[in-house]
């Protein structure tokens, strides 16, 4: 949540216009209430940066801030930051030449004649004499009015009796003051006290009494002055009663009272602030003419939500006793006195009347009449005080023109007012919006430097500028210093900062800043919402839950914001069931859900397809008498779609309409692209037809579902017709209906038109990985595989295999070209990426297997534990898929890890031998099968097929004749792939006499079995067959005889 700044605490308290005004613009103002104003990035010229403000090639900036008389001011130049330019006295002249920026200059006369002035902020509290004082002190520390000013009765004259009202803090207090005044026999009722009461009402929003107080005063014959008018025009707009504030001018010219420069000022003001820019200027111009109209003003229908009075028509509002007792003027002052005209030409003469001026003009992005209003200033004579700069200095400033906001501050100088804190403040944010924080920062330094302080909105500020650049050190040094000066971090830099440290990963000092300012800091619910935010953000969903349930007041409810902000990091997360849990206890806990509370968790459950429930409770925010918005209903529908469940997205659609929710082209589209995909053409037309009768017309993501379902059922000339339609719109087809178009040629097996539009894609860089996968799927349809695998290796090279869908297309282009090696390299760069394969790449790896001299009943057992979905099944599947094409490094990787797991299934030990023994590593081969017996797993046949061959391969005679020395003693059922193992194990031990014998024993056992149809009994061959001729004598080598036994005795030990 950013932190903004209003033009009132920038600059002055009339100085609130939007900054994203540009040039000559004339718009209302979107908010003038605090907080409201947004930012602008500011455009500059080229500038070499120093320590200070920006210093262009000419030394300009240095010009102007060494004609300011400082004591003495160090910027940092090239060579260092310690050369000293001093102060200087002297008054520089301006720079010869015309210089013309944007059509926008300041005017100056500096001939002009003007007093010296001091800022408007720098005034010092007034000391009263006499027994003023004590008065004033005695009243602080007692309630007792009478008591205190009893002593004083005769003694008080009017002036220090106003004074006595103006000190008081409390309308209560002034009140009784008043009362107490009023009942003494000497007090003579003036005008004055009853605007300082009347003034303190106001302030107070104590309707009632200010009412009676104004019939009380027209029944002490006290006649309402401009002053009054002026007040309580005052009061009531800073209340949020624009319209009624205005009545008051409308009764004041009933009564023949003409608005003077302070009332004027006061009504320009009210309608500058609410955006009116127009009708203010006017009122002013009339108010020079020497009449006021109010004819344009919407005085009908006045209604404020903040009063609770309702609606007020003017008839009513005048005919209230307010008006019609109230202020009513004598006779004599009636006659003639018809003050609609008066025949002179008035101009203003207060400086105050000039800064509305220059602000309203500012605001209203009238840059010229602002320079005009303030060059009529100087040339009146009216003295420009220091508001007057600030609003010229963030009028220009605000408005690209930051070399004029410079020159002013110069200006300010030679006309003897001085920049306070907020002229400081104001051109740190035009520097940081300008990129520029070296001079923002050097403003924050010149604060002190001048002898002056910063207020909170300087903190603010700059606060705010560093925590956007991330630059933590230099955050860090102000809040350290803002802690030697026990100033605390304001409430609204306290989000800025925490998710400064949330966004740079420093999490624990987030959490220690946060608990840091909780005693500190009354920190109310809207800046725990935009807390919870800035974890929400990032994800960081635990410690947003933390400070959500962490200690607090318990005489305090969570409101309803921060729920709403704490269901968000649930979302972003996708813990939907503890989102759904936090839902369900609000109302437990006091906090009643609202209409964003509904929308939110609807769209997010909608988000991740838990629809059922976000149906529920789409009736249930209906019930709370809440209406859902047209977004809510479309993620709802959408999400029925997503999961095939076309149907009941049209009962949504039913809902949504019967509610008086109008649909909107992304209901539309969903309802038609569902019923495209559902190959439901004429449902789908259907929708389609609707949405034009109800006048939205269709887009190009509209007409692609379309064409989609055209492709679906065939109707290659409708598709035609409508992607013929699209190059006609903006931009022509995108890329989506250009896919569908050639995946439609595809499917009907039409090259040169799909290659047309492929090749258009491919020009325009605009092809991606689905373009590139249906040009493939068509070439190999064709049985163009050449050309299937030149766009492979294309989308390749392209960087466009990003997901599985695409990685799928290349690898079943590559397995069914017999590029067996490319498939393992493409599925080990989706395991690199973290690409989790999906079904239709284990369908493409069993594919690859059964090209690859892979034993049938070793795939059989990794097809039937990767449907049976047991753990590291597509582990081992990937594993055999390197160790098949040759590429035993990836594969060794995934045995590795193996290694270190128990609790393992046949099938994973089965690879895993599988695996060493095709990369030669017999010996790593056997020390897993060691490891299987050692978990309690018995061999399967697959384990004794790997086994044989790893006896062959490491010439292991011994081992391989223990093997099938247990087939025909029947420990193993006899199986040809075995026998087969066994003969080729025998024949690379070059043992080819063995390698017959069992050759025709299998031809014997198999062909008996299919002449008897029972099995054979375990039969003895040669003397070979039983574990106990298995011995040293046998062999013709003796040598290799006792390397056998030991090698046995170590693999087979007991």
């Amino acid at each position: 949540m950013l932190c903004n700044f209003c033009s009132a605490e920038l600059g002055h308290k009339d100085f609130q216009f939007p900054i994203t005004k540009t040039p000559h613009s004339s718009r209302k103002s979107q908010n003038p209430q605090f907080n409201s104003t947004s930012r602008v990035s500011i455009s500059t010229h080229t500038t070499r940066v120093f320590r200070g403000f920006l210093i262009q090639s000419k030394c300009r900036t240095t010009e102007f801030f060494n004609s300011v008389n400082y004591p003495c001011l160090y910027f940092e130049s090239e060579s260092g930051f310690d050369k000293k330019l001093g102060s200087c006295n002297a008054i520089r002249n301006p720079r010869s030449g015309a210089r013309v920026s944007l059509g926008f200059r300041v005017g100056f006369r500096l001939q002009a004649v003007v007093s010296p002035t001091r800022s408007s902020g720098n005034g010092r509290k007034r000391k009263y004499g006499g027994a003023l004082p004590s008065i004033l002190r005695a009243l602080e520390r007692s309630d007792d009015v009478d008591g205190v000013l009893g002593s004083f009765v005769g003694e008080l004259n009017p002036k220090e009796q106003t004074v006595i009202l103006k000190e008081q803090r409390d309308w209560a207090r002034v009140l009784r003051i008043f009362r107490w005044m009023k009942s003494r026999e000497e007090y003579d009722p003036n005008v004055i006290h009853y605007n300082v009461v009347l003034r303190a009402l106001g302030r107070a929003q104590k309707w009632d009494e200010l009412r009676l107080c104004w019939i009380e005063m027209a029944k002490d014959r006290v006649f309402p002055t401009n002053n009054t008018y002026g007040m309580l025009v005052d009061v009531y707009a800073k209340s949020g009663l624009v319209k009624e504030a205005l009545l008051w001018i409308k009764q004041m010219k009933q009564r023949g009272v003409f608005p003077d420069e302070v009332t004027m000022n006061t009504v320009v003001r009210v309608l500058k602030d609410v955006g009116e820019f127009d009708k203010a200027e006017r009122f002013f111009k009339d108010w020079c003419k020497g009449r006021v109209e109010l004819d344009d003003l919407d005085f009908e229908s006045v209604a404020d939500p903040k009063s609770g009075l309702g609606p007020l028509s003017v008839k009513h509002f005048l005919s209230t006793e307010l008006f019609k007792a109230g202020g009513r003027m004598p006779p004599l002052k009636l006659m003639g006195s018809s003050l609609e005209v008066e025949p002179s030409i008035r101009k203003p003469r207060m400086t105050a009347t000039y800064n509305t001026l220059i602000d309203l003009y500012g605001k209203a992005g009238r840059l010229k009449d602002a320079s005009n209003a303030f060059a009529e200033m100087l040339k009146a004579g009216v003295a420009p005080d220091t508001i007057t700069f600030n609003t010229m200095i963030f009028t220009c400033g605000t408005n690209g023109l930051l070399s004029e906001a410079e020159s002013l501050l110069q200006k300010m100088e030679e006309r003897r007012v001085l920049p306070d804190t907020k002229t400081y403040n104001i051109f740190l944010s035009l520097y940081a919006d300008a990129g520029n924080m070296d001079a923002a920062l050097m403003c924050y330094k010149k604060i002190r430097e001048v002898g002056l302080f910063p207020d909170d909105v300087t903190h603010r500020a700059v606060i705010h500028v560093l925590c956007e650049k991330h630059m933590i050190s230099e955050v860090e040094a102000i809040i350290e210093e803002m802690d030697n000066l026990s100033i605390c971090v304001d409430e609204n830099s306290i989000p800025t900062i925490i998710r400064m440290y949330v966004d740079t990963g420093l999490l624990d000092k987030a959490k220690n800043f946060f608990e840091k300012c909780q005693p500190r800091s009354r920190i109310s619910s809207k800046t725990y919402a935009a807390i919870l935010d800035a974890y929400a953000e990032k994800g960081v969903w635990a410690d947003a839950e933390e400070i959500f349930f962490g200690n607090r007041s318990k005489l305090t409810n969570k409101d309803v914001i921060e729920y709403n902000v704490m269901l968000k990091a649930y979302g972003q997360a996708k813990l939907y069931d503890k989102a759904l849990s936090l839902f369900k206890s609000m109302r437990s806990n006091g906090t009643w859900p609202d209409e964003c509370t509904y929308n939110s968790l609807i769209q997010m459950l909608s988000g991740g397809d838990v629809v059922d429930t976000a149906k529920d409770l789409l009736s249930e925010m209906q019930e709370a008498g809440f209406k859902p918005r047209c977004s809510t209903f479309s993620a709802v529908i959408a999400s029925h779609i997503r999961l095939g469940r076309v149907f009941d997205a049209v009962d949504i659609y039913k809902e949504m309409k019967r509610v008086g929710v109008e649909p909107n082209e992304v209901v539309y589209g969903s309802l038609i692209n569902g019923f495209a995909e559902a190959e439901r053409l004429e449902e789908a037309l259907h929708y389609f037809h609707t949405m034009e009768d109800v006048g939205i017309p269709a887009n190009q993501i509209i007409l692609t579902s379309l064409i989609k379902a055209y492709g679906k059922v065939g109707c290659l000339e409708e598709a035609q017709r409508l992607y013929g339609k699209m190059k006609g719109m903006d931009g022509g087809p995108d890329v989506v209906a250009s896919n569908s178009m050639i995946d439609l040629y595809a499917d009907l097996g039409i090259v040169s038109e799909a290659e047309l539009i492929f090749n258009k894609l491919r020009e325009n860089g605009q092809a991606d990985g689905f373009s590139f996968a249906n040009m493939m799927y068509l070439y190999k349809s064709m049985g163009m595989l050449d050309k299937a695998i030149d766009v492979a290796q294309e989308m390749q090279e392209s960087g466009l295999l990003r997901d599985c869908t695409s990685f799928n297309r290349v690898l079943a282009s590559y397995a069914r070209n017999g590029q067996l090696v490319e498939c393992g390299e493409l599925l080990h760069q989706m395991v690199t990426r973290k690409l989790l394969p999906d079904d239709g790449t284990f369908k493409v790896l069993f594919t690859i297997m059964k090209k690859v001299d892979i034993p049938s009943e070793a795939l059989a057992q990794l097809e039937s534990s990767y449907h049976a979905e047991k753990p590291f099944a597509r582990e081992a599947v990937i594993t055999c898929v390197f160790s098949a094409v040759g590429l035993h490094a990836f594969a060794l990787e995934s045995c590795e890890v193996v290694k270190a797991k128990a609790g393992l299934d046949n099938f994973v030990y089965n690879v895993a031998i599988y695996a060493y023994r095709l990369s030669g590593k017999v010996d790593e081969a056997l020390n897993m099968f060691m490891k299987m017996q050692n978990e309690g797993l018995k061999p399967d046949l697959v384990t004794y097929i790997n086994l044989v061959h790893c006896y062959g391969k490491a010439r292991i005679v011994a081992g391989i004749k223990r093997i099938y020395g247990q087939i025909m003693c029947g420990d193993i059922e006899p199986h040809e792939t075995l026998f087969k193992a066994v003969i080729d194990a025998y024949k690379e031990c070059k043992r080819g006499d063995l390698a017959s014998l069992v050759e025709q024993e299998m031809r014997f056992t198999f062909d008996e079995r299919e002449n008897s149809g029972s099995e054979t009994e375990g039969e003895e061959l040669l003397g070979y067959g039983t574990e106990e001729e298995l011995d040293p004598e046998i062999y013709e080598n003796p040598l290799e005889a006792s390397e056998a036994s030991e090698s046995d005795q170590l693999v087979f030990s007991d």
